[in-house]
């Protein structure tokens, strides 16, 4: 299992177009992948789950990712929290 905590750059935070975008990414994967905030951690192949979190700007949270594309998953992951998930 790998680790990495990643800070809700995009203005918006993980609004619902931002959580979908992460769902899309998170589910080219076959590894599990959990996002974590204040101790609450969910699936991030569910939208539902990742927009309970209400992580706006600023929120830092934590993935963790474990299973054979762990590495993959993690590096698509970050580069799209890290890009602000496109937006301005």
């Amino acid at each position: 299992m790998i680790s990495q905590d990643l800070k809700i750059i995009n203005r918006l935070g993980l609004h619902a177009r931002a959580a979908a975008q992460l769902v899309k990414v998170a589910n080219q994967f076959t590894s599990e992948i959990e996002v974590e905030k204040d101790g609450e951690s969910v699936n991030a192949k569910s939208i539902m789950g990742i927009l309970m979190l209400a992580a706006v700007c600023g929120t830092e949270i934590t993935v963790k990712i474990d299973g054979a594309d762990a590495e993959q998953a993690m590096a698509a992951i970050t580069e799209l929290v890290e890009d602000g998930f496109g937006e301005d």
